[in-house]
């Protein structure tokens, strides 16, 4: 019989609530360097990783995840490694730190207003899983397509492998029917 999350040995289970109040117990420089950053609804953490190790990839995973939002290259910059690899790279996307620059260009060319929220956050040995949910309204334009306002609700998840600090490779997948479809250039 599997026993419930929260009764894993090692692991600590945090709420939107409660995750303020762990990194909050960070020391200041850190919690300085997270505020105005995505925060995990949900953040489940591997309590024998070293707090430093923890809250460097905790740091550069939320960055990354805000930089969704944002669409603020310096946010990218600063959470991936000069050498970061996409691991499930779409056809078309240049490798490496370019790949995401621009996918967020045209991303926030057909929704504007973007959001993403990070509804959970798994940090374990040197991966941190994030579970984003983005919303918005498509009122850009997307492949010569104009949007008319049409609102955007979609998930997706990316695991990434994080060295001192940084984002070194990423796995993601997005549901991208679904975005698709919400756009109108796929039909339902």
């Amino acid at each position: 019989m599997l026993k419930a999350p929260n009764a894993l040995p090692g692991v600590a289970r945090f709420t939107a609530a409660s995750v303020t109040a762990v990194l909050l117990g960070a020391s200041m420089p850190a919690v300085a360097a997270t505020a105005g950053l995505a925060q995990p609804q949900e953040l489940i953490v591997d309590k024998s990783m070293p707090a430093k190790q923890r809250e460097a990839q905790i740091h550069a995973a939320r960055l990354y995840d805000t930089f969704w939002t944002t669409g603020d290259e310096s946010q990218a910059r600063a959470a991936l490694a000069p050498d970061f690899m996409d691991r499930t790279l779409p056809p078309g996307r240049p490798q490496g730190v370019a790949g995401p620059l621009a996918a967020s260009k045209v991303f926030h060319g057909a929704v504007p207003d973007v959001r993403a929220d990070v509804e959970q956050m798994i940090v374990t040995g040197d991966r941190v899983v994030t579970h984003l949910h983005f919303t918005g309204h498509f009122t850009g334009t997307f492949n010569g397509v104009q949007g008319t306002g049409q609102p955007i609700d979609f998930i997706a998840t990316d695991i990434y492998r994080i060295h001192d600090g940084k984002i070194t490779d990423n796995w993601h997948l997005e549901d991208n029917l679904t975005f698709l479809q919400q756009l109108g250039v796929v039909s339902k």
